[in-house]
C-alpha cells in the first residue's frame, strides 16, 4: 500500500520501495516519510475498535512530531507539545492494553531469516554451520515466526516527555541536528549542476 503513495515535492516525500517493512538502513527522512503517509495506508486494515485506537495513535504521533520539529517555539506551542505528549503517552498505554494484548503480531520474514542465521552461526562448526541460506529460510518457514510483543518500557518512549524542557533549555531541535546541514549540502550540489551545465 505504501508503494501506491505518490512522491510529493522536491525531496519532501520520496517514492517508497516495493515493501516498506523490508526497507534496510532507513534514514531519519525515511521514518518521517513513513509517518507522514501511514494514516492513509493503515486506515481500514484492522477491525473497528483496534482501527480507531491505531489511527488515533498515529495521528498523535504525527502531531507530536510536527510540534517537536517546529523551528520557532513560544510558550503556547511548548504547552501544546506538553499536552500532546501527555495525550500520546495515554494513547500508547491504551494501544498496549486494548490492541497489542488482543492482536497477535509476528516477526517479519527478514527478522526470522536473521534469527535463523544467528542460530546457525551460534552452532559454530556444528550442523548449523553447513546449512545453505535456502535451508535456513525453509527451516524458519516450517518452524514459524516468533511472536513480537510491544515494549513500552524503553528509553525512546521515556524521553518523549523531556522534549519540551530540552527545547526550553537548548532551543529548537533544528539548531542541533545535522539534517539542515545535509539539506544545504544537497541543495548546493543541485545548484552547482544547474549553473555549470556543459
Amino acid at each position: 500500500r505504501f508503494r501506491g503513495v505518490l512522491s510529493f515535492g522536491w525531496g519532501t516525500i520520496r517514492r517508497f520501495s516495493n515493501n516498506a517493512s523490508e526497507m534496510k538502513r532507513k534514514a531519519a527522512r525515511d521514518y518521517e516519510d513513513l509517518l507522514q503517509c501511514i494514516i492513509a495506508v493503515i486506515e481500514g486494515l484492522l477491525d473497528d475498535p483496534h482501527n480507531e485506537v491505531v489511527l488515533k495513535l498515529l495521528y498523535l504521533l504525527c502531531q507530536w512530531h510536527a510540534l517537536a520539529k517546529l523551528r520557532i517555539h513560544h510558550k503556547p506551542s511548548l504547552q501544546m507539545l506538553e499536552e500532546t505528549t501527555v495525550e500520546l503517552a495515554s494513547q500508547f498505554r491504551k494501544f498496549k492494553t486494548d490492541t497489542c494484548d488482543k492482536v497477535d503480531t509476528f516477526e517479519l520474514p527478514r527478522e526470522a531469516r536473521a534469527r535463523a542465521q544467528r542460530a546457525g552461526a551460534g552452532a559454530g562448526a556444528g550442523a548449523g554451520a553447513n546449512k545453505q541460506p535456502s535451508d535456513i529460510v525453509a527451516t524458519t518457514a516450517s518452524s514459524g515466526f516468533n511472536k513480537n510483543l510491544f515494549n513500552f518500557c524503553t528509553y525512546k518512549y521515556h524521553v518523549l516527555a523531556d522534549y519540551p524542557s530540552m527545547i526550553r533549555r537548548y532551543g529548537t531541535t533544528d539548531s542541533y541536528t545535522s539534517e539542515v546541514v545535509s539539506w544545504q549540502a544537497s541543495f548546493r550540489q543541485r545548484l552547482h549542476r544547474l549553473t555549470h551545465l556543459q
